[in-house]
């Protein structure tokens, strides 16, 4: 069963998928929103692929080298064996300054025996939409478009480029190499050079990984989803991905697919506050600086998502030419959800803010920006909270009065009170105080159901949604409340099934989901144990841990039936709602686990 069963290799400017089987099967360069230039992934024939072609007779065994994102693929079939390193460099020079070209190595290591293979180089550069070509120039294969739009990609290797090229087989009886990259490199390439960008690039990601905070429990799945997050932040700018794919489908054969390589406000938010409680406060002012540069002017509107070098125009196409993932049409790039207004991420992006200030150090300067974001901010709720909007999950139909929306418009607010009182700016305090009372009395009084004895989806609705379960966690109300408790308890009844959750189960505008949001089964999870069900909770934790890939990665959904990975890949809303989860299960008493943000009681 195809389960998305793909490491990711990363520099923090671009990244590459690579197969159990070791081909390159998705890779955009210069950077992650680039045009591909390996796609097998959405199409077998027409996406372009890179790997090692072995017989039958080879067993295949991938894992990651320990605290790295560095792949190691082993081939073997006992007499005869060989493994590939593969990483994309990333290291600190002299000045502080960070080495992170546009290239992916392959380090291949002999092991034993004489090894034959065949080396397929295929790359089709520009999502495959003109002819590429490939030419042996003797120092590198240069492979070119043919077509309206140039593009070009050099691949470097101590292997003879003609038997490449013609695929004949290649005897393996030492140590080589294969370096494609963006650029034509102006210093020889050579095996001693890689085996150096390999060492340097493991101490890269073994020291980042050694800051780490460390947990009793689930420290292997932790420190896993901490550099997946990291793989998918973009050290240009500071954005977070929500993944490294576009058009990967919720459920196959259906129209659900969408491109995630852009920068979703409220899940990169939620993915800095996460990094930042591992130690990594860095990429928290990272982000923030983002946030400060695509918010320019006091009367601008905030967009749910940006490109990820701030871009605000993110218009969707559909790639013709590519058959999608196992036949999921259309592969679309860019993103048409940009335009669509989701009350939410205010509350977030506050929540984002009031930690800098009482987490991290600021000067005069970045406080005085954040001040203006954070009142302008508040400007925007008062004057729009009270209208419907597209929710969470980016509805494209009509817009309704969501639970989630009200409640991140009252965090909103909320954290802007709490940012006042450490600025000492009482009078913009005392005027907001009401504001956040009447956006609690409004949630408390309308999504509450009393036939559903929980709060639902939205006002007057008796549905329920998964992201209700995150009223405790933003301190609208605390665990032990009946009526949070009487919600996660219906929230089971209604949305759980074999241990899986549904975000919601009404219909929208696509039918009924057939697949689980990954990040909802981790919400629930958390919710349970904090309302005292902490045995169901750690063995529906340990199950879904082992619906993760071979190599502990999760996309955004996960099949009811088969369990099979699906959605965009990795996904870092999973993978950071792993963490917060992990982090709870992994205190011995949930009560004792110092609350980010205490529950306002009016």
């Amino acid at each position: 069963m195809d389960n998305l069963d793909y490491g990711i290799i990363s520099n923090c400017l671009s990244s590459a998928l690579i197969s159990k089987h070791g081909f390159i099967e998705w890779c955009c360069l210069p950077i992650f929103d680039s045009p591909s230039v390996f796609a097998k992934l959405l199409d077998e024939e027409k996406g372009g692929t890179m790997g090692f072609e072995v017989s039958d007779e080879y067993t295949i065994h991938q894992e990651y080298i320990w605290n790295t994102n560095i792949l190691r693929t082993r081939y073997t079939n006992g007499d005869h064996s060989f493994e590939v390193f593969d990483f994309m460099p990333r290291y600190e020079k002299r000045g502080g300054a960070f080495y992170a070209p546009p290239d992916i190595v392959r380090f291949i290591r002999h092991i034993k025996g004489s090894p034959r293979v065949k080396v397929i180089y295929d790359p089709k550069l520009e999502y495959g939409r003109q002819k590429t070509v490939n030419t042996d120039k003797g120092e590198y294969i240069e492979s070119v478009t043919k077509g309206e739009k140039f593009d070009s990609i050099y691949f470097y290797s101590d292997i003879n480029y003609q038997d490449i090229l013609n695929q004949n087989d290649v005897v393996i009886e030492k140590n080589c190499f294969v370096l494609i990259s963006y650029h034509e490199k102006l210093m020889p390439q050579t095996l001693n050079r890689a085996y150096l960008k390999y060492q340097r690039t493991k101490v890269y990601w073994m020291n980042w990984a050694e800051i780490t905070t460390k947990y009793p429990l689930y420290q292997e799945e932790i420190m896993r989803s901490a550099l997946t997050l990291k793989a998918l932040t973009f050290e240009k700018s500071g954005a977070v991905l929500a993944a490294a794919t576009t058009s990967l489908p919720e459920t196959i054969g259906e129209v659900r697919n969408w491109d995630y390589r852009f920068c979703w406000v409220r899940d990169a938010s939620m993915v800095i506050r996460v990094i930042s409680s591992l130690g990594h406060v860095k990429s928290a002012r990272s982000f923030l600086k983002f946030i400060i540069n695509i918010i320019p002017y006091k009367d601008e509107k905030m967009q749910i998502m940006y490109g990820i070098n701030g871009e605000k125009v993110l218009t969707e196409e559909t790639l013709d030419n590519l058959s999608g993932y196992h036949g999921s049409k259309p592969v679309r790039i860019g993103n048409a959800a940009y335009v669509q207004k989701q009350n939410d991420i205010y509350g977030i992006l506050m929540e984002v803010i009031y930690q800098q200030f009482v987490q991290f150090e600021t000067t005069l300067e970045n406080s005085e920006q954040l001040w203006s974001i954070v009142k302008g901010i508040v400007d925007i709720v008062e004057n729009h909270w009270h209208e419907p909007d597209k929710g969470i999950w980016e509805l494209r139909t009509e817009d309704k009065h969501f639970t989630f929306s009200k409640l991140l418009c009252w965090v909103a607010v909320d954290r802007a009170i709490k940012i006042g009182n450490v600025l000492g700016r009482r009078h913009c305090v005392e005027e907001w105080k009401e504001l956040r009372s009447d956006i609690y009395n409004e949630i408390y009084e309308k999504s509450w159901n009393e036939k559903m004895q929980a709060y639902t989806q939205s006002y007057g609705s008796d549905d329920m949604d998964a992201s209700i379960l995150l009223m405790e966690q933003y301190g609208f109300i605390k665990a032990k409340d009946p009526r949070y408790v009487s919600t996660v308890r219906v929230t089971e009844e209604e949305l759980c099934r074999d241990g899986l959750l549904y975000r919601y189960k009404n219909k929208d505008d696509f039918g009924t989901p057939t697949s689980s949001f990954t990040i909802c089964t981790f919400w629930f999870i958390e919710s349970l144990y904090k309302i005292g069900e902490k045995e169901k909770a750690k063995k529906y934790f340990d199950d879904l841990l082992s619906y993760s890939n071979h190599l502990g990665l999760f996309s955004e959904d996960i099949d009811f039936k088969t369990k099979r990975l699906l959605g965009n890949f990795p996904q870092a809303y999973s993978h950071l709602a792993l963490i917060e989860t992990a982090t709870v299960l992994a205190t011995d008493d949930s009560d004792n686990i110092k609350d980010m943000f205490k529950p306002i009681v009016y």
